[in-house]
C-alpha cells in the first residue's frame, strides 16, 4: 500500500514539476517577452547540445546517475533534476522523429513532454529509493557515485567539445580555449566548452558587435574571477617558485576570512 501511495504522489508531483520545467525551458528562448520558470544556464546548456537527441539524453543521462545516487543516500533530489534532467530529456523525445530545434522552442509540447518525462524520472527516483534496502544503498552509492563522476568529468566534456568543433570554426576555437581553462580552474571542462559555443555562435550570428564583445568580456572576467577565487594564482605562484607577495596572500586572507 506504501508504494503504491509514494507512486500516485511521485507521479502528480513529477508531473506538475516536469510542466513547468518543459514551459520554462521555453521561456528562455523568448526572454524577455514571455516570463516563467527557467535558468540561463539551462539555454546555455540546451544550445550546446545543438538539437541532436542524443546529446540531450547523453548530457540529461549524466546528472541522472548523480541525482539517483543522491536520492538513494540521501532522499532528497539535487536541482540537476529539474535543470538539466527533465528539459534535455523533454527535447529529447520531441526531436528523436524529425531532429527540429523548433519542437523545443513550443510551450505546449514542451510542456507535456516535460510533464511525461518528470512524471517517470521523480516516480522511478522515489520508487527505488523507498525499496532499497540501507545495506544496499550504501552499495549503490558506492558504485553510482563515481561513474556518474566519471560520465560527467570525462565523458561529457569530450561530447561537449566535440559538438564545439562541429558547430564551426569559431565554436570550435573559443570551446577550446576556454574548456581547457575551466579544466585547469574549475576541474570540469564543460562550463568553459558552453561559455565558447555561446561566444562563437554568437559572433558567427551577429558578428563583432557591442553585445558579442560584452558577451566575451564578461566571460574573460568570469575566469579571472573564478581562478582567482579558487586560489589559482596562488598555486600557478607556488609551482613556478615564485614567492608569494605579503599583499596577494592579506588579500586571500581577507576574502577568505
Amino acid at each position: 500500500m506504501q508504494v503504491l501511495i509514494i507512486l500516485v504522489e511521485s507521479l502528480i508531483i513529477g508531473t506538475l514539476v516536469g510542466l513547468a520545467v518543459g514551459i520554462g525551458a521555453v521561456r528562455m528562448f523568448n526572454a524577455p517577452t514571455v516570463q516563467a520558470l527557467g535558468a540561463f544556464r539551462t539555454l546555455g546548456e540546451m544550445n550546446a547540445s545543438e538539437g541532436d537527441p542524443a546529446s540531450h539524453f547523453s548530457f540529461g543521462l549524466g546528472f541522472f546517475f548523480n541525482a539517483w545516487a543522491s536520492t538513494v543516500a540521501a532522499g532528497s533530489f539535487t536541482q540537476d533534476v529539474t535543470h538539466r534532467v527533465i528539459p534535455n530529456w523533454a527535447a529529447t523525445l520531441l526531436m528523436l522523429k524529425n531532429h527540429d530545434e523548433k519542437e523545443m522552442q513550443d510551450p505546449k509540447k514542451m510542456g507535456i513532454a516535460g510533464a511525461l518525462v518528470g512524471a517517470v524520472v521523480v516516480a522511478f527516483l522515489n520508487l527505488t529509493s523507498s525499496a532499497l534496502p540501507q545495506s544496499l544503498q550504501i552499495t549503490a552509492v558506492k558504485v553510482l557515485v563515481p561513474a556518474a563522476t566519471l560520465l560527467i568529468n570525462s565523458v561529457m566534456p569530450v561530447i561537449f567539445w566535440l559538438a564545439a568543433i562541429d558547430g564551426g570554426k569559431r565554436s570550435g576555437i573559443f570551446g577550446t580555449v576556454f574548456g581547457g581553462l575551466a579544466q585547469l580552474i574549475m576541474g570540469n571542462a564543460v562550463p568553459g566548452v558552453v561559455l565558447g559555443i555561446l561566444v562563437g555562435k554568437g559572433v558567427d550570428e551577429s558578428g563583432w558587435n557591442k553585445i558579442t564583445k560584452i558577451i566575451l568580456i564578461a566571460t574573460i572576467l568570469l575566469f579571472i574571477l573564478s581562478a582567482f577565487f579558487r586560489g589559482s594564482d596562488l598555486i600557478l605562484l607556488k609551482q613556478l617558485n615564485v614567492g608569494i607577495p605579503a599583499w596577494l596572500q592579506q588579500i586571500h586572507a581577507a576574502i577568505g576570512g
